[in-house]
């Protein structure tokens, strides 16, 4: 099981953290990635990391502004989200994978989702 919290609103240029509690076949699997949808968009690769090994990616739309970790002992991933834009506005998942690809079907437990709204 996966449960993301700490979406919410704010200003173009904020900031927010997601959590993401891993619980379960989730806790054992090798990867954690965050993806997100847009308002009429389809769902898009943001971050991934490893669980052992850290080896951080990024998309190229995030690459300097977010940075994805996360703590072994608790099984909790973060996503650290700095000077967002508006474009950045979107749910928010976190999702497991046993292969280091950010190609979402191979992610097989997903989280429920956490509302991300940026504005001007």
């Amino acid at each position: 099981q996966l449960v993301e919290s700490g979406g919410g609103s704010v200003q173009v240029g904020g900031s927010l953290k997601l959590s993401c509690a891993a619980s379960g076949r989730a806790s054992s699997s090798s990867v954690l990635g965050w993806f997100r949808q847009a308002p009429g968009k389809e769902r898009e690769f943001v971050a991934l990391i490893r669980w052992r090994g850290y080896s951080p990616f990024y998309a190229d739309s995030v690459k300097g502004r977010f940075t994805i970790s996360r703590d072994n002992p608790s099984n909790i991933a973060y996503l650290q989200m700095n000077d967002l834009k508006e474009e950045d506005t979107g749910v928010y998942y976190c999702a497991v994978a046993s292969e280091y690809t950010s190609n979402q079907l191979s992610y097989s437990v997903w989280g429920q989702g956490t509302q991300v709204t940026v504005a001007s």
